[in-house]
């Protein structure tokens, strides 16, 4: 088993004092990610990814250990890469990439305790209703992902920096081609206005990140994955991380376990998620 005894100061789901928090055009992230690895040390090691053998770690996931293993501030594995085969496996078991910049080690999160939004109980308020039911914007699924991708990425109050690198948003982007990222969008006058993108695995979808360039824009774009994926009958809709705007969108926290009872259910659901059609 390859471990690592690069060691991590600073655990990811600690805010420092002057780290700025999730805007509403984003899910579970700081618009500006954690420092992953401080140059000051501490004595907790970490799995760096990698293949393991059932002799050696007997478990469902070809690379990351053993969900009884995991630590509780949420920081799994460092390493590996953002191949296909891996970040299936990763989602599959309720993990993801978060990375702080294109040059540092690779880590893999899954956060305890968990948030999801439950999709019988997205919260739409009385403005966004009427906003629903002015036809102001029209909406689609798949037609503009990597202009969506690239409005997570860049969108505004997000211009000192992102979770999204570039090796992200081409890795999403192999993943949208191969059928298993999808995005919502939402248009205005004819121009991208908003949307919502995300991993699709079985009954799971695992929203990652949301923009906006007209106001509510995104909130209809949620609105609408809801909506879809009810009537697809999935089963979870993952936003990771409470905040506050989640929250008020009607998100709640489930122990880690729980999240993974929900999730190995889930993702072996025959379910597709096809397209929006207004």
């Amino acid at each position: 088993v390859a471990i690592c005894l690069r060691t991590i100061a600073k655990s990811l789901w600690e805010a420092s004092p002057d780290a700025e928090r999730v805007k509403y055009g984003d899910f579970r992230r700081r618009e500006t990610p954690p420092t992953i690895i401080d140059r000051r040390l501490c004595n907790r090691p970490a799995f760096f990814v990698s293949h393991f053998t059932e002799d050696a770690f007997p478990m469902p996931s070809q690379f990351f250990p053993p969900h009884d293993q995991w630590p509780s501030d949420g920081l799994i594995a460092i390493g590996g890469n953002l191949s296909p085969e891996l970040l299936l496996d990763a989602y599959r078991h309720g993990i993801f990439p978060w990375p702080s910049d294109e040059e540092g080690p690779l880590p893999w999160c899954s956060p305890d305790p968990r948030a999801l939004l439950p999709l019988d109980g997205f919260r739409i308020s009385r403005r966004l209703q009427r906003t629903l039911r002015s036809g102001k914007f029209t909406t689609t699924s798949d037609q503009a992902f990597e202009a969506v991708l690239d409005g997570c990425a860049n969108g505004p109050g997000r211009e000192g920096g992102t979770w999204l690198t570039g090796e992200m948003q081409a890795a999403y982007t192999t993943m949208h081609r191969l059928g298993h990222a999808h995005s919502v969008e939402t248009w205005h006058d004819g121009k991208l206005a908003g949307g919502v993108y995300g991993i699709a695995i079985g009954g799971l979808f695992a929203a990652e990140s949301m923009f906006y360039r007209v106001r509510d824009a995104s909130k209809v774009a949620l609105a609408h994955l809801v909506e879809h994926l009810n009537q697809r009958g999935y089963a979870l809709l993952d936003v990771q991380q409470w905040t506050p705007h989640t929250g008020r969108l009607g998100a709640i926290e489930l122990p880690r376990a729980e999240f993974l009872s929900r999730l190995a259910a889930a993702v072996e659901m025959p379910v597709t998620f096809g397209a929006i059609s207004e």
